[in-house]
């Protein structure tokens, strides 16, 4: 009863908002879950004119020799054997509101994993997950600016660490090139990676990479650039300005 009145309040407060349409904002596309932690929260915002709802599904992320990603949905397991758990999995986020989800890791961690946690406003289709009537779903439709299928999902990754995590990283610079090399445990990660002129003023827009562990990351240099960075080793972080 409580839901359903607390839906009619929104309903009625984005009835009278022109082309109302939800849109959601993640945060960060990649979280990170040190080995001393088993749960973290991951903060949604509605950002839209219209109330959001959302469906979370969870995948865990396999990676062949190539690199190449297979995912392996978690959704449809039974909740006792999920290495992860996103709850809620369903969310009504009111117009300019937020609301958050609790990951709980509960799986294996003799070795880093990777997840990829989806966040997509759907259409409640009555009498599911949402709790409304199949009225009160053709009426939030009709409020909207858009068909749902063109509301815009996120996709972000968690890495979850392992137990026992060591660090070992070996950065090559060589005249025309370098290389970041992970002997270590844990991903490393080149954050606010930029490609600079002479000076390092003028660069393009920052990129984060990922170098997970055994794996190399090789870079080509041309001369007259300046290549900087921020290495992350966990908490630790060092900045790098590689000359070409």
């Amino acid at each position: 009863m409580i839901k359903r009145q607390l839906w009619a309040a929104l309903l009625l407060g984005q009835a009278c908002v022109a082309q109302a349409m939800p849109e959601l904002y993640v945060g960060t596309l990649y979280d990170y879950l040190g080995a001393e932690r088993s749960t973290m929260q991951k903060r949604l915002n509605n950002i839209g004119s219209s109330t959001a709802f959302v469906s979370v599904s969870v995948a865990e992320m396999h990676f062949d020799h190539d690199d190449k990603v297979k995912e392996t949905p978690l959704d449809g397991q039974d909740s006792g054997q999920r290495a992860l758990v996103a709850t809620p999995s369903r969310l009504i986020i009111p117009a300019q509101g937020m609301q958050n989800v609790r990951l709980l890791f509960r799986g294996d961690r003799t070795v880093e994993r990777y997840f990829r946690l989806r966040f997509k406003p759907v259409l409640p289709k009555g009498e599911d997950e949402f709790a409304l009537s199949k009225e009160e779903a053709a009426q939030y439709q009709k409020t909207l600016a858009a068909d749902v299928s063109v509301l815009k999902g996120f996709g972000t990754v968690l890495l979850v660490a392992p137990r026992n995590v060591r660090y070992a990283t070996v950065l090559d610079d060589q005249p025309r090139m370098f290389r970041v090399r992970n002997n270590g445990t844990a991903s490393v990660v080149l954050e606010s990676f930029k490609d600079c002129d002479s000076k390092g003023e003028q660069c393009t827009a920052p990129y984060t990479y990922h170098v997970r562990p055994g794996k190399v990351r090789e870079f080509t240099k041309q001369a007259g650039r300046t290549y900087q960075f921020e290495l992350r080793e966990g908490e630790a972080l060092k900045p790098y300005a590689l000359k070409g």
